[in-house]
């Protein structure tokens, strides 16, 4: 491991029971999947609105709430939804916990954010898990970097060698700290069967294949990213939804501007039967536990 495993916090499912699912679960062995950078819930639709908005990285908005209903709408489509840069409850989102906000508005049963960058008061910089299924175990990572604040979070869905295994991720800016990052992430998934990475890695597919070990470790197949930056004028593919060769994906889409400067790539996958069954009857296992 690239770090010691104290960089690496074990999370007994500490995930909210909050509201029942919208959807059907698993509808066809196909599972909905859906990454989105939140960008704090700021509305940016033009490269002015970096300098001209920037205050709301910092400050409340009267209309943050307004639009966090409204992406709320939309992630309640999906069955798991990967978030970054959400805020975890300081002055600018109104001391709103925005993973929370979104998981119970949403109606996810199930929720974990993961603190990356801690401001105190001013900000609280998050990644975010939201999910009808319930993780059997959650672990969080720290990745390395030349400035800290980077992390993924690491969800398990069943037991044994079939078990789901999803990465909720948001990497660094620079090439060396992705470098880092993805040499981290690539021991981690090395030896998992079924794995899921997904979130804005700041690469393109182009860059992740130049990346051996990773490339290795999660063959890129078979998702091809859209394009999905600036959310405006799409011109780059940042935000990825990485598949195992174990699994298949149906149909890999965009979704329309929900106000961040990224767009949200939602992709369907089919699961294998084994991989199926040991998810659902994890989630069969949390229900069946008694509520105090």
């Amino acid at each position: 491991m690239p770090w010691s495993k104290e960089s690496a916090r074990s999370v007994q499912t500490e995930m909210s029971h909050l509201a029942e699912a919208r959807t059907p679960l698993l509808v066809g062995g196909h599972l909905k999947l859906l990454t989105f950078n939140l960008q704090v819930g700021i509305q940016t639709s033009a490269y002015h609105h970096y300098l001209t908005r920037s205050w709301q990285h910092l400050l409340p908005h009267p209309n943050r709430l307004r639009r966090l209903d409204m992406i709320g709408e939309v992630l309640g489509r999906f069955d798991i939804v990967g978030l970054q840069e959400a805020d975890g409850g300081s002055f600018r989102s109104s001391q709103v916990n925005q993973v929370e906000y979104l998981a119970s508005h949403a109606g996810f049963p199930h929720h974990f954010q993961q603190l990356n960058r801690n401001l105190g008061r001013i900000a609280q910089h998050s990644n975010g898990l939201l999910s009808r299924l319930a993780p059997s175990r959650i672990e969080e990572y720290r990745l390395p970097g030349t400035l800290p604040g980077r992390g993924a979070i690491h969800a398990r869905y069943g037991e044994g060698s079939d078990a789901l295994h999803l990465f909720v991720a948001h990497l660094a800016l620079s090439h060396r700290g992705r470098v880092r990052q993805l040499d981290y992430l690539s021991e981690i998934i090395q030896p998992l069967r079924h794995v899921v990475v997904m979130g804005d890695l700041n690469c393109t597919p182009e860059q992740l294949h130049g990346h051996q070990r990773f490339r290795a470790s999660l063959p890129l197949h078979p998702v091809r990213p859209p394009l999905s930056y600036p959310s405006w004028q799409p011109r780059r593919a940042l935000d990825h939804i990485l598949l195992s060769e174990s699994l298949q994906a149906d149909e890999v889409r965009v979704l329309d501007h929900l106000f961040s400067d990224h767009l949200p790539i939602a992709v369907d996958v089919r699961l294998p039967e084994a991989c199926l069954q040991t998810c659902l009857a994890a989630t069969r296992r949390e229900a069946e536990k008694p509520r105090h």
